[in-house]
């Protein structure tokens, strides 16, 4: 009776050491899948792969990116106009309005100039960037200094939607790089460290895009873009010749054709004499010889009469 005691004691102590066993086997399973998530985040450093720019970057499309009632003067709004205009004079034309241009802290982006030999007529065209605040007063100068306005349009485009938008991800993307610095200086594998370094250059990256492009919306919202067409109109009236506007002049040229007409005249008729005189004395001879015998023959009939 005592060693069925003593052996179904010893079966129920290796049962239950068994049982422990499978316990502590399970748990450090369960660690050991923990531990795997955790690194399936982050290589162990607990962040995203893709730099959390997709749920960040979602999460600032979200935001509201409307201005409040006192920030309504700060909207971003790129301007362009287009000027045709007619002048009396390019040349002086043109250095007036580099002058205000300069005078405004402007600049000039492009200048051409074309001239038509036919009928001497003068025309180019510039394209010039003026600050935002002298934008409508520069327009109206170029106007009221031109001979003719053939053209005026201004047209504006509000960026500031997309620049609040760039605003938030530059914000987003921020925060995201400096949770990777920090991964790296927690890293300690070669493999952690480049996986992190990708993603920090790749992040870096779209950091200098953001910038760019909003650099660039301020440039264009802080200066506007004029193109401004000018032609030249040259009043003088070439087809008329000065003679036809004044009398005296026009008397002064048919009397002076007059007297060439008659210096002409006698020009030609001393050259002929001149030049065919031994004809003319061998016909003036024969001529006297004729006329002296007509008369001898008629003088001796009325003799005879």
């Amino acid at each position: 009776m005592k060693k069925v005691l003593l052996f179904l004691l010893g079966l129920s102590i290796a049962i239950f050491a068994v049982a422990c066993s499978n316990e502590s086997k399970e748990e450090s399973a369960n660690n050991s899948a923990a531990d795997y998530d955790r690194g399936e985040e982050g290589e162990g450093y607990g962040y995203d792969h893709s730099g959390g720019s997709d749920d960040e970057d979602g999460e600032a499309a979200e935001e509201d990116h409307s201005l409040p009632d006192d920030k309504q003067s700060d909207r971003k709004i790129i301007y362009t106009a287009y000027l045709d205009i007619v002048v009396k004079d390019y040349q002086q034309s043109i250095n007036q309005i580099q002058n205000q241009v300069t005078d405004y802290g402007g600049y000039v982006v492009e200048s051409n100039t074309n001239r038509n030999d036919e009928n001497e007529m003068t025309s180019g065209s510039m394209t010039v960037r003026i600050p935002q605040d002298h934008f409508q007063k520069f327009i109206q100068i170029v106007e009221d200094g031109s001979y003719n306005v053939l053209e005026s349009s201004t047209s504006g485009q509000d960026v500031t939607e997309e620049y609040v938008d760039l605003e938030s991800r530059l914000k987003s993307k921020r925060v995201v790089e400096e949770r990777l610095l920090s991964f790296m200086e927690e890293a300690e594998k070669t493999e952690d460290l480049l996986t992190i370094s990708n993603d920090l250059a790749k992040v870096q990256g779209e950091i200098e895009e953001i910038l760019g492009r909003m650099k660039y919306l301020d440039n264009r919202t802080d200066l506007a873009t004029v193109t401004i067409r000018i032609q030249e109109n040259n009043v003088s009236l070439t087809s008329i010749n000065d003679g036809d506007l004044n009398t005296w002049d026009k008397t002064k040229q048919q009397f002076l054709k007059s007297i060439n007409s008659i210096i002409t005249f006698f020009s030609s008729l001393f050259i002929f004499i001149v030049g065919n005189l031994p004809v003319l004395i061998i016909i003036a001879i024969l001529g006297f010889i004729t006329m002296r015998i007509f008369k001898r023959k008629k003088g001796h009939k009325h003799g005879a009469d």
